[in-house]
């Protein structure tokens, strides 16, 4: 049965995908017209900036940061509450201590923007990942750490590229028209973040393999080492291609998501509709 009591969770849910979809849309749009009039794609940071500057780039910053910042506090709740009902037993505590660092993570992320309007991101210093990263690499054992950081994130994206081959991503959406005939778009943009995230992640890991802190990144330094790769250019557009489907999967999971202890109980998901047509004769 639906948990009335928490039904008000229902819309900071929605609004926190709905950034994360909007950051996406920003950093792939911004990236595929880039390529379009001859350049390089551009990472979050750098997308977001151009975006500024365009007359409606302060509104469009500001919401960008109140959806991360949604999304933030539909983490910590999903974990609190365990809305996803993952349990109590080893396994679901640490499924729900993943969603709470998930939505710190993005609660961090979301600063970026108001960093951008009231502030500045430039210290004159360089990358400010090549410069906290240089500074781990001092520490004792600084490069195991960041060695762990690294598995830890190709391991992310492992588990989004088995999320897409799997298709486990309908059990948690509704049945309707939509989701029903463009699954298949809802699946690149999935396999596209995995593939992304294990990009970033095997660049850390060079970070500390090399002690080369320049060598990590976010999405900017993926989308140069793809540019370095045979058939760069072509492989950095389906990369911006798919993570603009991965907008769209996570405009559809706004709009659709089911969460478990606040379903109600006549609704079908994508995976049961699906078995359901199967076992039909």
């Amino acid at each position: 049965m639906a948990d009335d009591n928490l039904n008000w969770a229902m819309p900071v849910m929605r609004a926190g995908y709905a950034g994360r979809a909007l950051v996406y849309l920003i950093v792939s749009g911004v990236s595929l017209f880039t390529i379009w009039q001859g350049g390089e794609a551009k990472g979050t940071s750098d997308a977001l900036a151009t975006i500024e500057r365009s007359p409606f780039g302060m509104i469009a910053l500001v919401v960008v940061a109140l959806g991360l910042f949604a999304y933030m506090i539909w983490r910590l709740i999903d974990a609190w509450f365990d809305l996803e009902q993952h349990g109590t037993d080893a396994k679901g505590l640490l499924a729900r201590a993943g969603q709470a660092v998930t939505g710190l993570i993005h609660g961090a992320l979301g600063g970026l923007p108001l960093l951008l309007l009231f502030g500045s991101t430039d210290s004159g210093e360089g990358s400010k990942t090549a410069f906290y990263l240089s500074k781990l690499l001092s520490w004792p054992m600084g490069a195991i750490i960041i060695g762990l950081v690294a598995a830890l994130t190709m391991g992310a994206g492992v588990y989004y590229l088995h999320k897409a081959w799997s298709q486990s991503y309908r059990e948690a959406l509704q049945a309707n028209h939509f989701t029903l005939h463009w699954n298949r778009l809802l699946q690149i943009g999935v396999a596209a973040q995995g593939a992304s995230v294990l990009i970033i992640g095997f660049l850390i890991g060079l970070t500390a393999w090399r002690h080369d802190p320049d060598a990590a990144g976010g999405l900017d330094k993926a989308f140069g080492w793809l540019a370095q790769q045979a058939y760069g250019q072509l492989l950095v557009t389906a990369m911006c291609i798919g993570l603009l489907l991965f907008a769209l999967f996570m405009a559809v999971n706004a709009a659709y998501r089911i969460v478990p202890r606040l379903k109600d109980p006549d609704m079908m998901s994508l995976a049961q509709r699906l078995k359901q047509r199967a076992e039909s004769p």
